[in-house]
């Protein structure tokens, strides 16, 4: 990982500046510099977008007198000195050349014309969106890049649209004191984006990181101890841009130190296995999309089994097919590429948000990806699926991008453990092979209004000491001051369900209830948990297994108590996040990404 790179270039800028001018069509004789594809982040001024740029050879009639002499003939009688016999004089012809002044028309090109195509919108329409280029034209001395909105090309705009040479991170992080944490805080993840002179976006391990502190340090490979209290300032610079952020340890180093003393709830079940994620559906990330792909019709799955022995007892239908991607075609690298990998979602209202990681990288420890905030009441079912084509038309087409947001590339973790609230959305950033460490677990707070991170803190919860650490893979907000978080405990064969309370910069952490077993008995992973505060009941999804389980908060249900399941058969198309609004319940499935709402599941 590269740190204190000051003055280094981004692969895109180098490209940029090595890449030879090619010259465009018969019919377009500027010259079109080409360059890597980069993510663009736009500014706060709004510019006209408009459909092409061309600059046109003009020939125009004009009329110039001359100085130059025409040379004509003309016949003309002569005199003979010599006179005939008969007195006469005599005569002859000769020929006389003559010159004349002449106007003559001239065809000539004069000039050189750039001429913009039609005018589509403004760039502030694009604010919040996720914009792309890999070329651009020179007027004037001015770039005009020719952009790409979350995967559809769009037309020219000038750079002065983009956010250039800025440096946008989280103003506060907190910390809690751990002395048990042998990794300390990524100061990457306090990054919302940094951009170079031009407005493109640059690798965050290109971005010199300092750290001012009478008590704390950063490492050589930009990671923060937490394991002594203290305050920092981080800077963050590349060339221009520069930012702070204010960094604190907190003081209290039992923060977060409970015990785990809630008797779990046995259950009858019978063994119950599910197929592995190995043998799941399998479809990788379409960069394209054609009428063919899209699906336009919604999918139906009724339970096949349930622990009442109704087969019937529920079902899920589709009420949102998921854009194929929201980036353009060759997206290589992970911070240019949108994924339509959903791996966790949440309602607030009429707000849904996800988190899309590329396949496979919600297993890494430094998993990220994009947040992607969609205005339900604008959704239609089947069209949003056509976002990143040409196939909407661009009037429709951009009333579905006013109502969507996509975030920077930011920290994920393994992208399950999403809330929402009016205002914000959190993260519970954890790594899904973690393996239950002592190490601090990081809660992002996202600003739906922009999409960017404006707060990080990190909390512990141990059972007595850093030797019974509870790591949560899957939690869900319940406001803007609790959580509400689920831990498998593998050892005892039980789920445990921990409530996670903040005040001020502290969190505290009650277990509230157990269930007495794996639920699953081959090691499934859980694939989505959520709280449904209508019926006081928590849901736990596996791969095509959903678990209804009394929550007890509000003494509606018995804490930890089975109340039911089922089972549903949907082409070993598993389970990725769930959610509750009110008395609603949803889930997500892959391969198409769809977001389907659970009906007929009985209180």
């Amino acid at each position: 990982m590269r740190r204190f790179a000051l003055g280094m270039m981004t692969s895109a800028a180098l490209m940029a500046g090595l890449a030879s001018q090619v010259q465009a069509s018969s019919k377009d004789y500027s010259k079109s510099t080409k360059t890597d594809l980069v993510t663009k982040i736009m500014g706060n001024k709004s510019y006209q977008v408009y459909s092409s740029l061309k600059l046109e050879e003009v020939t125009k009639k004009v009329k110039t007198k001359t100085k130059e002499k025409k040379k004509y003939t003309v016949k003309k009688k002569v005199a003979v000195k010599k006179k005939s016999k008969k007195g006469k004089t005599k005569y002859k012809t000769v020929k006389q050349v003559k010159y004349k002044w002449v106007t003559k028309t001239a065809y000539k090109n004069v000039k050189k014309k750039w001429k913009f195509g039609k005018k589509l919108t403004v760039s502030a329409d694009f604010r919040y969106a996720h914009v792309q280029s890999k070329s651009y034209k020179v007027k004037d001395g001015k770039r005009y890049y020719y952009i790409y909105v979350n995967g559809r090309p769009v037309g020219y705009v000038n750079e002065k649209a983009f956010a250039l040479s800025k440096a946008n991170v989280v103003s506060q992080v907190s910390l809690v004191n751990n002395p048990s944490d042998s990794v300390g805080f990524n100061a990457e993840d306090a990054i919302n984006y940094v951009t170079d002179q031009h407005g493109s976006l640059v690798d965050n391990d290109s971005v010199e990181i300092s750290c001012k502190s009478a008590e704390l340090n950063i490492s050589d490979t930009g990671y923060v101890s937490s394991r002594k209290a203290g305050t920092a300032v981080l800077t963050f610079k590349y060339g221009k841009a520069k930012a702070t952020s204010k960094l604190t340890v907190r003081g209290d180093a039992k923060e977060g130190i409970s015990s785990a003393d809630v008797t779990p709830v046995k259950t009858d079940l019978p063994e119950i296995e599910t197929w592995s994620a190995r043998d799941g559906a399998r479809l990788s990330s379409s960069s394209t999309i054609t009428s063919k792909d899209a699906v336009s019709s919604s999918h139906k799955y009724w339970a096949t089994k349930t622990m009442s022995g109704n087969a019937k007892g529920a079902d899920i239908e589709t009420i949102f097919y998921h854009p194929a991607v929201l980036s353009a075609p060759g997206s290589s690298n992970l911070e240019a590429k949108v994924s339509s990998a959903v791996q966790g979602i949440d309602f607030y209202d009429n707000d849904l948000v996800t988190s899309n990681l590329d396949l496979g990288q919600a297993d890494n420890w430094e998993a990220r990806g994009h947040m992607v905030y969609y205005n339900m009441r604008k959704v239609k079912k089947y069209n949003w699926q056509l976002i990143p084509s040409k196939m909407l038309s661009f009037n429709t087409w951009l009333s579905y991008i006013k109502n969507i947001k996509v975030s920077p590339y930011m920290k994920l973790g393994h992208g399950q453990s999403v809330g929402s609230t009016k205002k914000y959305v959190y993260v519970l950033a954890n790594w899904n092979r973690s393996k239950n460490w002592s190490n601090s677990q990081e809660l992002i707070r996202v600003k739906k209004s922009t999409m960017e991170i404006d707060k990080i803190w990190t909390f512990k919860v141990w059972n007595g000491s850093a030797k019974n650490p509870r790591i949560f893979l899957n939690a869900d907000v319940i406001d803007d001051n609790t959580l509400l978080a689920l831990f498998h405990n593998a050892y005892k064969h039980r789920y445990e369900y921990w409530k996670i309370s903040r005040s001020g910069d502290s969190f505290k952490a009650k277990e509230v209830g157990a269930t007495g077993s794996d639920l699953i008995s081959n090691s499934a992973e859980v694939q989505g948990f959520v709280w449904n505060s209508a019926y006081d009941v928590y849901y736990i999804a596996f791969n095509d297994y959903l678990f209804k389980i009394g929550a007890g908060l509000d003494g509606k249900t018995d804490a930890g108590k089975l109340l039911n399941y089922y089972k549903f058969d949907t082409g070993r198309r598993e389970f990725e996040g769930l959610s509750s609004y009110g008395p609603e319940l949803y889930v997500n499935l892959n391969h198409p990404t769809e977001t389907l709402k659970v009906n007929h599941i009985t209180k």
